[in-house]
């Protein structure tokens, strides 16, 4: 991968412009482009608007669910900065590719630097030599990798759900992920991907469609044996990530208000080291705001590619460093209980512990446990469900043993059930209303 192409400036300008197709109602209708590496297949659409064409080209490196389909209903604000460019790397994206043609090696061996170096050498080959770059989740990191090897030909770039070092809560719910799918309890797994990476907390502000929510489930629950193996490669290249690079260009990162995924402190955190950095969050929004907020969302996007301030944007929030600084960690404030004393159960045996909960919230749990009970139930770290009980009789909700100290557990709650989902949310929230009645009465 070291190919290089000089390009006469002339021929380069000429190239530019046929390099992309004119966008009409019928673009997302046609077959992808191709560019093979070295045995590695390259998809991308390159489109554009007569009246923008000549501005720098914005490439999208999208996560590990979106295809070109995804952007269907955002391209249009962005050509208010330029001509675009739609690119999924090898089993990235709709890239169906998971073995080399020439070698048989799979793609889960190209980690996400390899991936960034390969965008670097499709960039030569056909012949952009200075390109604006927007990375969403997973594509996030094969963007800032891009730039960090090839700063030359970065413009300016958009970063939006970055994260520098990977959080161990966030990597236990992506290894039960992948737990859930070996097992092939499919519906599980794609309630649990869903409930990951939607805030389910926030529903009610972030105004996720249901629609949205079941054709995204369905596509996950009905996972080809292909897409199964390309979730596999790409959850296991974000479990090996040690770190993501800055990028010393100029750039925007960006999430969602409500982001319990990659958290906005995170997101703050990894921009403050960025020494050409602005920062804002979309109001309203989680780890998707590009479906939940899309009009606010492509409109900040669009006005930060143009060199534009972005101060004062319905529906977004600038931050300057000291507010970074000061972003609440914690998305979800924990509660008390008013019935504290219940169990956690094993879902193989017969096997009960008794436990109190010192407190709670959506997403997870703290919890006493007798002397002695705590080295038993850490046999079982992804096995145990806490029983609860409210108006409607008991339920249950499998965990995730995070840490076991001095006889307190502290768990994530696994989340593979909307219904439980919603059932827990309503829990909490009658907790809260007992807890504010008896201060009101004590």
């Amino acid at each position: 991968m070291n190919s290089i192409i000089q390009m006469d400036p002339e021929v380069q300008e000429s190239t530019h412009y046929s390099f992309f197709d004119l966008y009409d109602k019928q673009s997302f209708k046609q077959p992808a482009r191709t560019t093979w590496i070295d045995g590695w297949k390259v998809e991308y659409m390159a489109i554009a608007q007569p009246e923008t064409i000549h501005r720098t080209p914005i490439v999208i490196i999208g996560g590990a669910f979106q295809n070109f389909n995804s952007y269907k209903y955002c391209v249009e604000q962005l050509f208010a900065a330029g001509p675009i460019i739609l690119i999924d790397m090898p089993s990235m994206g709709s890239n169906q590719q998971i073995t080399n043609v020439d070698s048989g090696i799979s793609a889960g061996t190209l980690e996400l630097g390899d991936l960034a170096k390969m965008l670097g050498v499709w960039m030569d080959i056909v012949g952009l030599e200075k390109v604006s770059v927007m990375g969403m989740s997973l594509g996030s990191v094969v963007a800032a990798g891009l730039a960090d090897q090839r700063p030359e030909l970065i413009d300016r770039m958009i970063l939006m759900g970055v994260m520098q070092k990977t959080r161990k809560s966030w990597r236990m719910l992506l290894e039960e992920s992948l737990h859930l799918m070996k097992e092939q309890r499919m519906d599980e797994f794609g309630q649990a991907v869903i409930l990951y990476l939607v805030n389910h907390a926030k529903l009610d502000v972030t105004r996720m469609s249901p629609t949205a929510k079941r054709l995204f489930f369905r596509q996950m629950a009905e996972f080809t044996n292909t897409e199964q193996e390309r979730y596999d490669i790409n959850c296991n290249r974000l479990l090996r990530l040690q770190d993501v690079p800055i990028p010393q260009c100029d750039v925007l990162v960006s999430c969602g208000q409500y982001d319990s995924f990659t958290l906005p402190h995170e997101n703050a955190g990894f921009a403050l080291q960025c020494p050409n950095m602005q920062f804002a969050m979309i109001a309203n929004a989680d780890h998707l705001p590009q479906l939940q907020r899309r009009k606010e969302t492509m409109n900040l996007f669009a006005t930060y590619l143009r060199g534009e301030s972005i101060q004062h944007l319905d529906g977004i929030i600038p931050m300057s460093r000291e507010q970074m600084q000061k972003i609440e960690r914690r998305g979800e404030e924990r509660i008390q209980v008013h019935q504290p004393f219940t169990h956690l159960s094993y879902r193989h045996s017969e096997l009960c512990m008794e436990v109190g909960i010192v407190d709670l919230n959506y997403f997870g749990v703290l919890l006493d446990i007798s002397e002695g009970m705590a080295d038993v139930a850490a046999q079982y770290p992804r096995d145990l469900a806490l029983h609860l009980e409210d108006d409607e009789g008991e339920f249950k909700i499998e965990c995730l043993i995070f840490e076991i100290e001095n006889q307190q557990i502290r768990a994530l709650f696994k989340h593979g059930s909307f219904d439980i989902a919603e059932r827990l949310l309503r829990f909490v929230a009658r907790q809260k209303e007992e807890m504010m009645l008896l201060e009101a009465v004590g």
